[in-house]
């Protein structure tokens, strides 16, 4: 029977959780170190290389003295919980990372509550000691008291602590004396985290996870809970709703580094992909054809935002993306629906148009930017929170805020969190910062990290993670400045736009195309307004002192993808294409958009 450990990695968003994964990669010989100087390994998409997070979460495996490691690496972000309550099932035990500066975010406070319950045991890393102003011994404190409030048991808050500077690659047991390897991490993960038990008997094993090829289609992935499983041999699939039906599982691969080898069976504790189930959902376990015993299955987040997802209408469809009718879109929702657990899509009554559901703007957005880039054109209209109807009463989403800003800016801030139903929980000095926690709705949240940037000239840094569905709030009040709409299609001009600005604040630079309809920057006061831009300079022969000036004009403001989402009004969708983001209004004329105000 091989040696193995199944551990999880578990930290908030940039606290060095992947690159500690890289380096660990390293010190099992996958690779020469100078194969992948500043490669993230498992970020292996471009999304999550450029946003500097993990999406989906990984299953790798190393070979150390004799025991084989099986290490997940789990995303850090609160809009995929869904990935992280899965997986967090495969593992004996969890790699909690800190930063050793910022101490426990309420994000490490959510997968570690997960961790806690399931009764994984953890190690404590304590990374970038190196930073300077750091505080490792407060931040161990903090972790220690974080589990006691989390109710760890005895034997859990009996947990190691290393630290080290996962960057430098180097992990020790006291942080004053630096290494020059992370050995003792992968000595500690073979002495403290117990290998899996082994259990005899029928076949048992809960699918957590799944992968998808072009070439065989869906893969199950899990944790053989008890008994082996063999290649081309028939097996029971027990669902979720009760019913069960007969598969045959045609191959088996265990993860070998970072791929994954065929072999000949799987046995208890082994974490395994089955090639061949046909009709599987997450949660489902496959079991013995005889005697069919289901496991528990997993609860999956319900999700907490939707948006409408439509074809592109605006003038410029087509001239850029690849894929542009609905089939094509309907096409592509109903493939990521295979492997996004908590994403729902809903038909509406138009052919054209769809509701996706999500947990929140960046779990939406990243789908969009996704199709974005493999060519699809699309709009999508403004997020809305889901509402629930509990006993008659109407309860929307909460959320936990953590904010971490300067001192100075801190009463700006809580009066524009107020003013959004946020109520504050707790107020802490450390250093020259504070760090504030908040209950606000999720409504609330849309919107607001661009608020606090500007407040705080860039400082602030905010998270946040779902609570629960709690009764409505009240009405938040949204933006107040208007549109400033392009009445006319053609280029824009300078002159045009040099004449405007006194008006507001544009999102365009001269020489660029714009259509009847769009929005093309933010008026100064409520109301929109309806502007010329394609308006050129009449040239005459007479020539007066002053009257040729160059048009001097202001930088446009460049919005994100989720930027936009978070600006537009609920008369406004966001336009994606593979080249643009552009904002337009759903009524491009101004008539009928006059029309449809006064029936609305």
């Amino acid at each position: 029977m091989q040696n193995i450990r199944n551990i999880a990695i578990i930290a908030h968003v940039d606290h060095g959780k992947t690159t500690l994964v890289d380096k660990m990669l390293m010190a099992g010989h996958l690779f020469r170190d100078n194969q992948h100087t500043d490669d993230l390994i498992l970020d292996n998409n471009d999304l999550e290389r450029e946003r500097g997070i993990t999406i989906l979460s990984k299953n790798v495996s190393i070979q150390y003295n004799g025991t084989k490691i099986n290490i997940i690496d789990t995303p850090g972000h609160a809009d995929f919980g869904g990935e992280v309550e899965r997986v967090l099932n495969m593992a004996d035990g969890c790699l909690l990372v800190v930063d050793a500066f910022e101490g426990p975010m309420p994000q490490t406070r959510f997968v570690l509550q997960k961790a806690l319950e399931i009764g994984l045991k953890p190690i404590l890393v304590i990374n970038k000691v190196d930073k300077p102003n750091c505080r490792p011994e407060e931040v161990q404190e903090k972790v220690f008291d974080l589990m006691f409030s989390l109710d760890a048991t005895e034997e859990q808050l009996d947990f190691p602590t290393l630290y080290g500077s996962a960057k430098q690659g180097w992990i020790s047991g006291d942080w004053k004396k630096p290494s020059d390897n992370i050995v003792p991490l992968l000595d500690a993960i073979v002495e403290h985290i117990p290998s899996p038990e082994i259990m005899e008997g029928t076949p048992q094993m809960l699918i957590t996870s799944l992968d998808y090829s072009n070439y065989v289609g869906r893969i199950a992935v899990g944790r053989v809970h008890r008994g082996t499983i063999l290649p081309n041999k028939d097996y029971a699939l027990c669902k979720r709703d009760g019913s069960i039906k007969k598969i045959r599982v045609k191959e088996v691969d265990l993860f070998e580094g970072l791929g994954r080898t065929k072999v000949e069976k799987v046995s208890s504790g082994d974490i395994c992909a089955l090639v061949g189930i046909e009709g599987f959902e997450i949660g489902d376990t496959i079991t013995d054809l005889e005697n069919p015993e289901p496991l528990d299955p997993i609860a999956i987040d319900e999700p907490t935002m939707s948006m409408l997802f439509t074809i592109n209408t605006s003038p410029f469809f087509g001239k850029d993306g690849k894929y542009v009718t609905s089939r094509h879109i309907h096409e592509r929702l109903s493939r990521e629906l295979d492997k996004n657990l908590a994403l729902r899509v809903e038909e509406t009554g138009n052919a054209d148009s769809w509701i996706v559901y999500g947990r929140g703007v960046l779990h939406l957005s990243v789908l969009i930017e996704t199709m974005r880039r493999e060519g699809y054109e699309l709009q999508v209209g403004q997020p809305r929170v889901i509402i629930k109807d509990i006993d008659g009463v109407e309860h929307e989403p909460i959320e936990q805020l953590t904010i971490n800003l300067p001192e100075e800016s801190s009463s700006k801030v809580i009066d524009i969190i107020t003013r959004r139903k946020g109520e504050l929980l707790t107020m802490e000095n450390k250093g020259d910062r504070m760090q504030m926690e908040f209950t606000i709705p999720s409504r609330g949240i849309i919107g607001l990290n661009n608020t606090l940037l500007t407040l705080t000239a860039g400082e602030a840094i905010m998270a946040h993670r779902f609570l629960e569905f709690q009764p409505w709030k009240g009405v938040i009040e949204k933006r107040q400045n208007g549109s400033i709409i392009a009445g006319e299609s053609g280029n824009a001009y300078a002159y045009a736009l040099d004449k405007l600005q006194d008006r507001g604040r544009f999102f365009i630079e001269p020489q660029t195309d714009v259509y009847e309809g769009q929005v093309v920057g933010e008026n100064n006061r409520e109301g929109d307004l309806v502007v010329n831009l394609t308006k050129s300079k009449k040239l005459t022969n007479v020539r007066a002192s002053g009257s040729d000036d160059k048009a001097q004009l202001a930088p446009p403001i460049v919005f994100s993808l989720e930027e936009a989402l978070e600006y537009i009004k609920e008369d406004e969708y966001v336009e994606v294409t593979p080249k643009h983001t552009r904002i337009r209004k759903i009524f491009l004329n101004e008539n009928d958009r006059k029309r449809a105000s006064k029936k609305g």
